[in-house]
């Protein structure tokens, strides 16, 4: 069973960034792809990005973060980030990554001036 674990959430102001990691444990990790989504204040979770297992790492975005957001992998650390720039009020929420079902905990991303 794989474990994911976020972290790097935190209160930024508009216009700035942020980098979340998301940690998993298992040999396994690099044989799946990685989803990140987020949970706004009193709206559903949405898909915002993944990272394919492969070794081209091919990427995709939402509209909501193209351009704003990357994703990226380090298989030998068993971790995935999400580099978030340009950082917008509306970007506040918990964010979470995926991985064949199993889901982190999340961590929370706070904008606001």
């Amino acid at each position: 069973q794989l474990q994911l674990a976020e972290s790097g959430g935190g209160l930024v102001q508009p216009g700035g960034s942020l980098r979340l990691s998301c940690k998993g444990s298992g040999p396994t990790f690099s044989s799946y792809r990685i989803h990140w989504y987020r949970e706004p204040p009193g709206r559903e979770r949405e898909w915002i990005a993944s990272i394919s297992s492969s070794s081209d790492e091919k990427t995709e975005y939402h509209d909501y973060v193209k351009g704003r957001f990357t994703v990226s992998r380090e298989n030998v650390k068993n971790t995935a980030y999400l580099q978030m720039d340009s950082l917008k009020f509306g970007d506040t929420a918990v964010y979470y990554c995926m991985a064949g079902g199993f889901w982190g905990q999340g961590t929370q991303v706070t904008v606001s001036s």
